[in-house]
């Protein structure tokens, strides 16, 4: 015999949980349940029909007195697909339900139909989420005359799934200082400064317009960047069933048909006005004496041809070549990648924070910089602006293929007996390999002229760990590494 749930359906996990406790407490096969929706049938007292609010004594996930106990992991999963709108879902979570109770490594089993079809389900759900906190905007709605109070703002949302209640806490902690409500034709929140109410009721759309509708196009014409513009990729984070909603988006055609002609304006201005830190780095260096000019084949006489080094496009956006420093007879020769932001700006290698990470590994082992020649395979910093920031990225083989010229000239003329590559940029360009640092890391190779190379790592990387404890066993060994060095030297 069949048996036939109403549920709400409104992304209530209690609602289809109170229901199963019933069906699971008394045998009942996946298969010979009917799960409904109330608002899609007429007759809610049919005969055989179950009401989801009767309660039986199953806890289910608690493990007291329970046939089945499931783990956290399902409840979360759960929680999820009860919010999605597909009317399977309650069969869906109620078949891996029965299932757990022979099957407990379920979940893990990554091929299973039912659970693939689960985590879709959390995947759109959690895709739906993310969407609504970043596409709401609200409007404030004016005070009845001689009401003195909080400021009271409205917002309309079309979700695919049932999620307001579920992403209604973020809101209420964001925007805690003000009266709000959100509504939509899947339910509506509202927030009063006191207490977070819900109604699942679906709501109609009303024609509401405020001043900030004006702010939010000029901020977005202000932030649109026609060069970095992938449409494509635009349409997946800003689907088009949004626009309706959002003031800013009627911009969208036409900052869109015009980001080709803006490029071709932005590169003629690049090309006429650097950035504000160029002019004055020109203009103090303007006062600085011009030196004598250097002795030919001399380690001064490159630094200042290597100044007006354009031999790849690097140069364009740097602020100057950052070449080698340090003894012309120096026994080491320290090799990094390239110049970080604070090194161009400065114009001496390892001065930022990479830098003080390697001093400090200098000082543990007893080594003296001032005995070092420090330097880089590549003399110019490359970088992407993103706002009033300049992000580091990595070289290309053309680039330090270019520069090596210059490192092979520093080689020449410092003659070190030990030459330190720090990171894989650097090895390359000492040796054209491109082998995976952990396989060369601290094992002596042999150079032509009887020079030895040893590889470890740069101090940039261990920067770039997020896990402390993982950091910290780095940096030890890149100290051991600079330990060695030391030993060399001495």
């Amino acid at each position: 015999m069949t048996e036939t749930c109403f549920l709400e359906g409104r992304g209530d996990l209690a609602e289809w949980r109170d229901a199963a406790r019933r069906f699971l407490m008394s045998g009942i096969e996946p298969k010979n349940i009917d799960w409904r929706l109330r608002d899609e049938v007429q007759g809610l007292f049919d005969t055989g029909a179950v009401s989801a609010s009767n309660e039986v004594g199953l806890e289910v996930g608690v493990g007291k007195g329970s046939q089945v106990s499931v783990s956290p992991t399902f409840l979360r999963l759960a929680e999820a697909v009860v919010c999605h709108s597909d009317p399977g879902r309650f069969a869906l979570l109620y078949r891996l339900l029965c299932r757990l109770k022979d099957e407990r490594h379920l979940l893990e089993v990554k091929s299973d139909a039912d659970v693939v079809a689960a985590h879709l389900m959390h995947k759109s759900v959690g895709r739906d989420y993310h969407k609504m906190t970043a596409f709401v905007r609200f409007k404030e709605m004016s005070l009845p005359a001689g009401v003195v109070g909080r400021r009271r703002f409205f917002a309309w949302f079309e979700p695919d799934h049932f999620i307001v209640a579920r992403v209604a806490p973020f809101f209420q902690r964001r925007f805690t200082d003000m009266d709000w409500i959100i509504a939509t034709p899947r339910g509506s929140a509202s927030w009063d400064g006191e207490s977070l109410r819900m109604s699942s009721a679906p709501a109609q759309k009303p024609d509401i317009s405020d001043e900030t509708e004006e702010l939010w196009r000029t901020y977005y014409a202000s932030i649109f960047n026609p060069a970095r513009l992938k449409v494509k990729m635009m349409m997946t984070e800003m689907p088009k069933k949004y626009w309706k909603n959002l003031p800013e988006a009627d911009l969208i055609p036409g900052l869109i048909a015009g980001a080709e002609a803006q490029v071709l304006d932005m590169g003629r201005k690049q090309a006429s006005e650097p950035l504000a830190f160029h002019h004055r780095l020109q203009e103090a260096a303007a006062r600085i004496p011009a030196a004598p000019v250097a002795e030919a084949g001399t380690i001064e006489a490159l630094r200042e041809e290597a100044r007006h080094c354009s031999r790849c496009d690097l140069h364009c956006r740097a602020t100057q070549t950052v070449f080698g420093e340090g003894p012309v007879d120096a026994r080491v020769m320290i090799v990094g990648e390239q110049p970080g932001d604070q090194e161009d700006l400065a114009g001496r290698p390892f001065v930022g924070p990479a830098g003080r990470v390697f001093d400090e590994a200098l000082s543990l082992s007893g080594l003296d910089r001032r005995r070092l020649y420090v330097t880089n395979a590549v003399k110019h910093f490359k970088y992407e602006p993103r706002g009033k920031r300049r992000i580091h990225q990595r070289p290309n083989m053309g680039e330090v293929q270019q520069c090596r010229w210059w490192l092979t000239r520093e080689i020449d003329l410092v003659k070190p007996k030990l030459i330190v590559a720090m990171g894989a940029t650097a090895l390359f360009s000492l040796t054209d390999r491109k082998d995976r640092l952990q396989d060369v890391r601290g094992r002596p190779i042999v150079m032509d002229e009887g020079r030895t190379l040893f590889v470890t790592v740069h101090p940039s990387y261990l920067l770039r760990i997020p896990d402390e404890s993982r950091r910290a066993e780095e940096l030890e060994q890149f100290r051991d590494d600079i330990s060695r060095i030391g030993r060399f030297v001495a």
